[in-house]
C-alpha cells in the first residue's frame, strides 16, 4: 500500500486554471506509518514547533493499473474519504534551504489521518463533492472537487504513467487554496464530506 500525495492542486478562481496547468502535476509519497485511522487522537509530533494542516479528499485505488487512460481513470477508483496531510512545515523549509526533499517534512508518524471510506458510487459528480474541515468548532477549510486543477481522472493517469498503483493506494488529492494553518496543541479537528462527519480527532 502506498500513499500518494498532490500538492497545489486547487484555486480560488477557476479562472486561474489555465494559466497554472502545465500538465506537470506535484507528487509526493508518504510513508505507511503515517496513517491513522478510526479517529484516535494524535501525539504532537516532537520533530517539529511549526505543523500545518491541509484538509484533503482521499480516493482508494480498487484494483491495479499502470499507464491508465484517462478515460478509464476514475474506474479505478473504488472509495473516497477525507483526510488531513500534515507538514512539518519548519522542517520542510530546512530541507528547501539544501534543495532536499519533502520526505522527513510530511512522513513522520500521524502525518496522514484518515477517516472512514465511503463507496464511490456515493458520490455520482466527483468533480462536485463539497468538503469542509472546523478546528476547534470554527469553520477553517471549505472545499468543492469543481476547484482541482488537476481532477481524479488526471491525477490517476499521470501517477499510473510513472509508478504501478495497487489496490489499497491512497491519494490524496489536494487541499482547498484558502484556510491552510498551523495547528496547537488539544486542537480538535472535524471534517465532513458533503456535510457528514467523518474524520474527529484530537492533536494531543
Amino acid at each position: 500500500m502506498k500513499i500518494i500525495g498532490i500538492g497545489k492542486n486547487y484555486v480560488n478562481d477557476k479562472s486561474e486554471i489555465e494559466a497554472i496547468k502545465t500538465g506537470f502535476q506535484t507528487i509526493f509519497v508518504k510513508a505507511n506509518s503515517t496513517l491513522v485511522t478510526n479517529n484516535k487522537n494524535i501525539p504532537f509530533p516532537k520533530i517539529t514547533n511549526q505543523l500545518v494542516y491541509e484538509v484533503e479528499l482521499v480516493a482508494k485505488i480498487g484494483k491495479q493499473g499502470k499507464d491508465i487512460s484517462l478515460e478509464d481513470a476514475t474506474s479505478y477508483i473504488s472509495e473516497i474519504a477525507i483526510g488531513i496531510d500534515f507538514t512539518a512545515k519548519d522542517v520542510l523549509t530546512k530541507s528547501r534551504d539544501k534543495k532536499g526533499p519533502w520526505a522527513l517534512a510530511k512522513g513522520f508518524d500521524g502525518a496522514s489521518p484518515v477517516s472512514e471510506f465511503k463507496p464511490v458510487s456515493d458520490f455520482p459528480e466527483l468533480n462536485n463533492i463539497n468538503f469542509d474541515l472546523k478546528i476547534n468548532g470554527e469553520s477553517r477549510q471549505v472545499g468543492n472537487t469543481d476547484m482541482m486543477i488537476y481532477n481524479f481522472a488526471e491525477i490517476i493517469a499521470f501517477v499510473s504513467s510513472y509508478m504501478t498503483l495497487e489496490e489499497g493506494d491512497l491519494i490524496f488529492t489536494g487541499t482547498p487554496a484558502s484556510g491552510v494553518g498551523e495547528t496547537a496543541h488539544n486542537d480538535h479537528f472535524q471534517a465532513s464530506i458533503e456535510g457528514e462527519l467523518l474524520l474527529d480527532f484530537k492533536m494531543v
